[in-house]
Order: C-alpha cells, then structure tokens, then sequence
C-alpha cells in the first residue's frame, strides 16, 4: 500500500516599516503593524480558518485514518496570537483529534543553518518548546527553512536527536531515482530523509487554477488516476505545499476546498492508498539507499538551490553583516534585542532583495512591501544599523566602543540631572511667584 504524506508549511514575517536613514539612532521600532496585522487577517480569513475547519470535519469524518503534518514557524504563532487567536484555537482542535504531527523548524524561518550551528541550534530548540507549550508535542522529525538541506546540515539534526528530514525531490540531486521513496542522509544514515514530489505537490500548489494548463481543469478523480500510474513498488508520495495554497492563492471560488475534501475521501477509500504522518512513513517503511547532497539545495525555483536568497551581492552582504553579531548576541540578555534579533533572521528579509524575479517592476510575491529589492535592502541596513548601535551600547564590540558608550553613559546621566535641576528650578520659580 502507498501512503501519501500530506505536509504544510505555515509561515508568516514581521513585516518591516519604511525606515528611513534618520530614523537611525532616533526611533527603535522597526515593524509595520498595520501591514502585519491587515495581511495576517487577511489570509486567517481567507485560508488557515476554513482550511483548518474542513481538515477538522476530515479527521473527525474519515475516523482517525485521514493525516496531516505541519510546520509553523515560531513567528506565524506570535502573530497568530497578537491579531488571529482562533487560529491558534483551530489548530490546537486539529492537534485533539490525533491525526496531526507538528514538525520542527527554525523559530523564525531563518537561514541560520548556513551559517551558524549554534544560533540554528538555539532557534530550533525555541521553535520545539513554543509548539509543545501549545499543543503538547515534541517534534521528532525536522524541516527546515524553504526544505533547506544538505549532508552536511542532515548530519546536525540527526546529533540533535530528529528522526528524520523533509526536502525537496531536486532532479539535479536524485537523477533517475524517484522521490517515491524513503532515503537516508549520506553522513548519517540513522538520519531517514523524505522528498517532495516536487510535480504532483506544484500541481496542486501552483497549477491548480490555471486556466491555460494543459491539465486544467485538475479533479480529484483525475489525481488519484496520477497516483495509479506510479510505479507499484514506489512507496510513498510526499505532498509537501504552502498551506496559503488554499484559499489565498488558489481561491475558493478555483474549488480548492471541494478537490481537497474529495481526494481525502477517494484516497481513504482506495484499496491501494492510505494517509501517513511523517512519523509513520519513518516507522513503516525501509530506506533503499543514501541520498548525496554535498551542497544545499530547496524547494524554490527551478535551480532548487539557494539563490533566490542569496544570490545577489546585496543579499549577501546583509547576511554576513547579520551574523557578523552573533557572537555579541550570545552575551545579550535584553528581551528586546533578542526579540528584534530573531525578526532580522527571517529569511523573507533576503528575499526581498532578490534581483532574479524583478524585471519591469514586478515584485518577487504579493505580500512583498518594497517596490524593488534595492529598496528593500537599503530598509534592512537602516534596520541593522540601528540595531548594532543599540547592541553597541550594550554590549560594544571593541575598546574604543566600550568608551563610547561609556561617555554615552555619563552624558545620558547628566541629561536626566540637568532634567530634574530645570525641572525644580521650575517649580521654585513658581512656587516664589505665588508667594509674591
């Protein structure tokens, strides 16, 4: 039997306002609240809430044998919590019903695992216990960030106890194999490795309301026929989709919600298909053999490699000036700090300032708020630049910033004093009037 493992990835950022050059040193507040709250709302309404409510009826109609997976990045929680409780209510309600495995990710979708072990390392373990104070599991199987992986990156989940790993079912990487099958990392082979049916999954994601496709239009009927044809001893198909696929990007007007809630049913009751966690693929099945990845790859655009957010000299610069910090920030303990630091780490950040889908003015995706990504670079380093300075006096980087900010200290303590003195020549001045 061929078990279809069906995974969202839920995802939203801290939007940064238009920060200017002289909001540098001045203002310390950095986010679009308006923006962040309206979008938030926006696909609440439109996608997680009646997506959740049909797998709900799912899970409750199909007996326990209809199963899903998620992966929700630490900052789609808070903003759940700030603008949309309900949906942290709905998915706590899917979480009851047994049918639903929580995955592991990097708290603020970042690319730490580039860069830094230990500042990936730290984001994972915030991402795990925000998912079990919620919803009470401890994730067991990883994804990372846009499916980011490598032999290399396999290897450290596998020494931070993760069971397996999803990623993308890259051509480049795979050759004539079939993602249809369960794969070991080629460090560490305890390290089960999951690939994304990359066609079948698009087919879904991207395809699905497109009228010119030569597929269109895509039923139910016509997908479990897809599934028919495979090859009887491929053992799993992994459907791995943004769950703003349903309802924001393809509408429900596209019938999104009706082919969703028809192929639960037609796979339920195949003789030759079954649903399956993750988890349950890892349990149930045998690995055929390693998968070699020596350089990262993802599930973005045809290259599936990184450039999409660093492929630019802008992109990069921004990441190495990020993480030129962190070894300051291990010495923080400012809640603030922290705070903003985890929202600079977000990978839509990068994204922004991709040069490779800006041709005549086209933005790289709808919830961009930058005209060009040269716009959203330069927003980022004024962004950054008033957080060193902030860390700076904190934490200084070198001598010569330990001095400065130590006269910035003294000169901070003779403003208040040179305050209070006006202020109680003010009210002797008063006082003395009154008197007179």
């Amino acid at each position: 039997m061929k078990s279809v493992c069906l995974f969202f990835q839920v995802h939203q950022p801290f939007r940064h306002r238009r920060y200017r050059f002289f909001d540098i040193g001045n203002d310390h507040y950095y986010y679009d609240d308006y923006s962040n709250e309206t979008i938030m709302r926006k696909v609440a309404v439109k996608s997680y809430l009646p997506t959740n409510k049909l797998l709900l009826k799912l899970a409750d109609k199909l007996e326990g044998k209809f199963k899903v997976s998620f992966s929700i990045t630490g900052l789609a929680l808070e903003q759940f919590e700030l603008y949309a409780p309900e949906v942290i209510d709905s998915f706590k309600e899917l979480s009851k019903t047994g049918c639903v495995e929580f995955l592991s990710e990097t708290y603020s979708h970042s690319l730490s695992s580039l860069k830094d072990k230990g500042v990936f390392k730290k984001q994972v373990q915030l991402h795990d216990e925000h998912i079990f104070g919620l919803f009470g599991q401890k994730p067991r199987v990883f994804r990372n960030t846009e499916m980011i992986y490598s032999d290399e990156i396999g290897a450290q989940i596998a020494e931070m106890g993760y069971r397996g790993i999803l990623t993308e079912g890259a051509k480049h990487i795979l050759g004539w194999k079939s993602p249809n099958f369960m794969y070991v990392n080629a460090i560490n082979p305890r390290l089960k490795v999951l690939m994304r049916n990359f066609k079948l999954s698009d087919d879904i994601s991207f395809r699905f309301s497109n009228r010119e496709w030569s597929e269109f239009p895509l039923t139910a009927e016509k997908f479990i026929g897809w599934l028919e044809k495979l090859d009887k001893k491929e053992e799993v198909v992994n459907l791995f989709l943004s769950y703003e696929s349903f309802g924001e990007r393809q509408p429900k007007e596209s019938g999104i919600f009706d082919f969703l809630e028809v192929l639960a049913h037609k796979i339920i009751e195949h003789p030759q298909l079954k649903f399956a966690t993750p988890s349950e693929v890892i349990d149930e099945l045998q690995p055929v053999s390693a998968v070699n990845v020596p350089h990262a790859i993802s599930w973005a655009d045809e290259e599936r490699d990184l450039t999409a957010w660093l492929g630019n000299n802008m992109q990069k610069e921004a990441f190495d000036k990020l993480y030129d910090l962190r070894k300051r920030m291990e010495k923080c303990t400012s809640e603030e700090l922290i705070k903003d630091w985890n929202y600079l780490q977000v990978s839509d950040h990068f994204y922004y300032m991709s040069t490779k889908y800006y041709s005549n003015g086209a933005k790289s995706n709808q919830f961009n708020p930058f005209d060009t990504p040269y716009e959203a670079f330069i927003n980022y380093m004024n962004v950054l630049s008033d957080f060193k300075i902030r860390l700076n006096s904190m934490i200084p980087e070198n001598e010569i910033e330990n001095e400065i900010s130590a006269l910035h200290k003294i000169i901070d303590e003779k403003d208040k004093r040179i305050k209070k003195m006006e202020a109680d020549l003010t009210r002797l001045r008063k006082a003395k009037k009154r008197k007179s």
